[in-house]
């Protein structure tokens, strides 16, 4: 991983030698080169203003690249961790108007991108970056990243259900299952700690709709070795150096 990245920024340290626009893409975080080929396929990236739909096409750091009217940049890296508040998506921007994580960062982060995204009404710890590498990585399937999760259901499990989740339930896209599901003895509600591998979207709520239960409040506590500890709702800070060496390190381990 560190090889890799170190790669990245040499690809990218000089302003006079033009690199492939998926690349460019690919570096600021937004996506795989793949996924940004089709999204020039699809008209939604231009460069210095002109809509750009040729795949192949060179572009200099100097350039003003846009993908969905965003500006984007391959500078200097950045990583931030938000707790996210309900009633807010993670989009950059939304066609209906609805409150996005981006409303939440000052100027000078509203280049980054989410690494995966929590649902509306699920609040926690996500990681936003211009990092590509790091983005891939963290969602890549053979990576196994750990989540932790908090939530508070409407019925309490009998040790039945507490089974099949770890062993795994039938959901529409194939066999799910939670790593560890443990009871929380926090209050008189039902409450249950979550650790969880998959990425597949909204499945902690999926598979308690799958029991005939329901997730009335489910918060994020960790991601990776990123916690939520420290940063108040709505609010974000720095990821610390440390915090990138461990990761980086975990990364590299993981193939």
């Amino acid at each position: 991983m560190k090889e890799t990245r170190q790669s990245n920024k040499e690809d990218i340290s000089s302003i006079d030698e033009p690199i492939r626009l998926n690349k460019y893409i690919s570096n600021a975080g937004i996506c795989s080169r793949r996924a940004a080929d089709k999204l020039i396929e699809e008209g939604k990236v231009t460069v210095n203003g002109k809509l750009v739909k040729s795949l192949g096409v060179k572009v200099n750091l100097t350039d003003k690249v846009k993908v969905d009217n965003n500006l984007i940049s391959t500078g200097e890296k950045i990583y931030v961790l938000m707790n996210k508040p309900r009633n807010v998506i993670c989009t950059r921007s939304d066609e209906k108007g609805r409150r996005s994580i981006m409303d939440l960062l000052p100027a000078k982060f509203q280049h980054l991108y989410p690494v995966g995204r929590l649902d509306r009404n699920t609040t926690g710890v996500i990681l936003l970056t211009n990092d590509g590498t790091l983005t891939q990585n963290l969602l890549h399937p053979t990576k196994k990243i750990k989540k932790i999760y908090k939530a508070k259901v409407a019925n309490q499990l009998t040790q039945q259900e507490l089974d099949k989740m770890v062993t795994g339930l039938e959901l529409e896209d194939g066999i799910t299952k939670f790593d560890k599901i443990v009871e929380l003895k926090e209050d008189d509600s039902f409450r249950y700690g979550i650790e969880i591998h998959s990425g597949k979207n909204r499945v902690i709520r999926r598979m308690f709709e799958a029991i005939n239960n329901e997730v009335i409040k489910l918060d994020r506590v960790m991601f990776h070795t990123f916690e939520k500890r420290g940063i108040q709702i709505g609010t974000w800070r720095e990821v610390t150096g440390k915090e990138l060496k461990n990761l980086d390190v975990y990364l590299r381990t993981k193939k």
